[in-house]
């Protein structure tokens, strides 16, 4: 008989301690009615930049928007070349699409799962030679931990290029002395709940120190409007953050640097227990990962049966991500790296993340060890 589950991300502990405030954020919400660009949003978009350190901060509606904005302000076109990992999931390179332009996919590196600066000089070897023209980097900050930009930013200076980090999974970690936010030309992250810093529906933001860069970001916002919302100056969307969203944040950012802490506990504490059984997730130096996910790798073969087995013990886990994009069907058909991206393809078929968050008390992670370890050994 299966065991009682336990929560992959237990946002029930979370709304226990803030749950409170919460509601009487969303109540004040519901009670001035200004459900559109209320004044939440703005206290919002203070708050998030002031804990970053970014000069601006423009709040949007998801995490894919917050993606296609910036490659719309800069009128990233058809011919243009978008370099990207192919080891993330699918809006990286879809908003990349969207516009016409060409995704260049990437190889990642097999210990920390981000970019590799290697690869990412050959993609943009591979993109001269098809005519394209490089424009921008993408990285994607996998599972938490800042690329490794010491390495990237200067191929990206070197070629001319302009960076926008997707801090989807990383807001609130930090490149040595730089908070996630700060990092390129414009940061891109996604307040999905199920996110380190996540709301209760959609939602996203936008960061830059570009003053330029931030009016066209929320003119893009309102479907390019101008002066005069009925003076549209440019193509835009509809990629408003809603209030009630705004409210949720506001409560959830007060506690965002305390749950990065305890979040680190956690992951240091699932490594100690598991090192020499299988690889865990190598942090770079001065680095500070959100850990949206903890993630070990595990033979490829064994991996079906060991989430069988730890899910009849209550245990549930996830594959991110089980299939590259450059394998995938609307994506095979766009240049890669090199003769081929090896890395992305083999971690697809290794990695697994086990529960990951800051409530994750002890007895309940033992339980997790004692069921990974238990499903491991099994199929050795």
């Amino acid at each position: 008989m299966a065991k009682a589950a336990i929560p992959f991300i237990d946002l029930g502990a979370q709304r226990a301690r803030i749950g409170a405030a919460i509601d009487a954020g969303l109540l004040r919400v519901a009670q001035h009615g200004q459900y559109i660009l209320g004044p939440e949003v703005k206290t919002l978009e203070a708050d998030l930049a002031a804990f970053c350190g970014a000069k601006d901060c423009i709040s949007v509606s998801n995490g894919t928007v917050a993606l296609a904005m910036p490659l719309m302000a800069k009128n990233i076109r058809p011919g243009d070349a978008v370099f990207c990992p192919s080891f993330t999931f699918a809006a990286t390179a879809e908003v990349v699409a969207w516009l016409g332009a060409t995704p260049v996919f990437v190889d990642v590196l097999p210990d920390t799962f981000n970019m590799n600066p290697a690869s990412l000089e050959q993609a943009i070897v591979k993109a001269k030679a098809d005519g394209l023209r490089p424009q921008c980097v993408i990285s994607v900050d996998l599972f938490g931990q800042p690329a490794d930009y010491d390495a990237i930013e200067p191929i990206i200076a070197r070629h001319g290029l302009w960076l926008m980090s997707d801090a989807a999974q990383s807001f609130g970690g930090a490149f040595k002395s730089r908070k996630v936010g700060t990092i390129g030309h414009v940061t891109a992250t996604s307040f999905f709940p199920s996110k380190p810093l996540g709301c209760y529906g959609d939602g996203g933001a936008i960061f830059t120190d570009d003053p330029e860069m931030a009016a066209v970001l929320r003119s893009l916002r309102v479907h390019g409007q101008g002066s005069d919302k009925y003076d549209n100056v440019r193509i835009g969307l509809n990629g408003r953050l809603d209030t009630l969203q705004a409210a949720v944040l506001i409560e959830k950012l007060k506690i965002l640097g305390d749950e990065v802490v305890a979040r680190d506990q956690v992951a240091e504490r699932y490594s100690a227990h598991l090192k020499g059984l299988v690889p865990t997730p190598r942090i770079l130096a001065e680095l500070v990962s959100a850990w949206a996910q903890y993630t070990v790798l595990v033979p490829g073969a064994a991996r079906a049966s060991i989430i069988s087995a730890m899910k009849e013990d209550g245990i549930p886990t996830m594959v991110y991500y089980p299939k590259q994009l450059h394998l995938q069907t609307a994506y095979r058909h766009f240049p890669l790296a090199g003769n081929g991206l090896p890395v992305s393809e083999r971690l697809a078929q290794e990695v697994l993340s086990l529960p990951m968050h800051p409530y994750l008390d002890h007895v309940t992670q033992d339980r997790v060890i004692e069921s990974f370890t238990k499903a491991l050994k099994a199929h050795a």
